[in-house]
């Protein structure tokens, strides 16, 4: 990861940024309480980050400069895990204000300090596409307010917004723990526990919204080669906004979510993007004879909703995990369309 060429800020109030013509101002808002997930004990198996130094440990030598070893100037615990995904989201922050024009704030639900931040006008009054990262795990009790199911209704009765959902994975949801081993070897991922749920929060949004889908398992995709994962198997002739325009992957990761639909309507969503799946490793899903996994999802405007809402996995827009001009496409497609 690269040095920032600007000072980093932090413990400061957001600037509103003014509405410019075909600039789109870009939010993330990160559903997880950092408290509630730095706070967790170690100790505890299932449903954590894992620590950095477990970190350390499993990726070694990766992490063993000083930046990220040396406890006087890296944290050591899950705080430390927590801040890689800060500073991986860079990129994608920095190549979406060269397009817009608009810097890309981070906004979390609950921060280092405390401080609560509801999804309302204060996030939304000055966004046109907002990104919600469900890192939350579903034990923290995040759930959506009503309040802030209305502000995003409103929020998408705008002309041209988006709302970009990323509902993480749901690894280990049964309560067999030979199924949990089975998926465990599956993804093979030695930083994932056995159990590790996520995005109650971006689950009650969706609920709330009538978005049709659930988030499932966590399914390691096909590669083409070591770590380079297999084409998209695309809907091109669905992708009527060109969402995947120059687009035939994304990036790997380990463990990617399902995005099931819970509707037999075909006009309700639409799947644009399904991933192959490494069928080499059994799991469940495989055994009933999928071979593929949805990951990029479309609900067009429709009814009293003027804006678009996309399902795609927070991973996508993180830099730990590799990325190339596909990936770019696919970034400059959602922060400009």
């Amino acid at each position: 990861m690269s040095e920032s060429t600007t000072a980093r800020t932090y413990n400061q109030n957001h600037v509103p940024r003014p509405y410019t013509r075909g600039r789109r101002r870009v939010s993330i808002y990160v559903s997880w309480s950092y408290p509630a997930e730095a706070g967790r004990n170690p100790a505890e198996l299932d449903n954590r980050f894992s620590t950095m130094t477990e970190v350390r440990r499993v990726a070694w030598p990766a992490y063993e400069e000083p930046r990220w070893s040396d406890p006087l100037q890296f944290q050591q615990g899950i705080a430390g895990s927590l801040e890689l995904f800060f500073l991986a989201w860079v990129p994608f922050q920095s190549y979406a204000e060269e397009i817009t024009g608009h810097a890309v704030p981070v906004y979390q639900r609950i921060d280092q300090a405390g401080f609560r931040t509801l999804l309302d006008d204060r996030v939304l009054a000055d966004t046109d596409t907002l990104f919600v990262f469900g890192l939350d795990h579903m034990i923290t009790g995040q759930d959506a307010e009503p309040e802030e199911i209305s502000a995003l209704r409103q929020f998408l009765q705008r002309e041209g917004t988006c709302l970009v959902l990323g509902p993480h994975h749901d690894v280990g949801a049964s309560d067999d723990l030979t199924v949990r081993e089975v998926e465990h070897r599956h993804h093979g991922d030695p930083l994932v526990p056995r159990q590790q749920r996520f995005a109650r929060y971006v689950r009650g949004l969706m609920r709330g919204l009538g978005v049709p889908v659930e988030n499932r398992y966590g399914l390691r995709p096909a590669v083409r080669e070591p770590n380079k994962i297999a084409p998209l198997s695309a809907a091109r002739d669905l992708d009527t906004r060109g969402w995947l325009e120059g687009v035939t992957t994304f990036n790997f990761h380990q463990h990617l979510p399902h995005y099931a639909l819970t509707t037999d309507d075909p006009d309700a969503i639409r799947v644009l993007a399904r991933q192959p799946i490494d069928t080499s490793r059994p799991h469940p899903f495989t055994e009933d004879g999928n071979a593929e996994f949805n990951s990029f999802l479309w609900m067009p405007p429709g009814d009293d909703r003027a804006g678009d809402v996309l399902l795609a996995d927070s991973t996508i827009f993180s830099s730990l995990f590799g990325g190339d001009e596909s990936l770019r496409n696919f970034w400059k497609n959602v922060v400009s369309k």
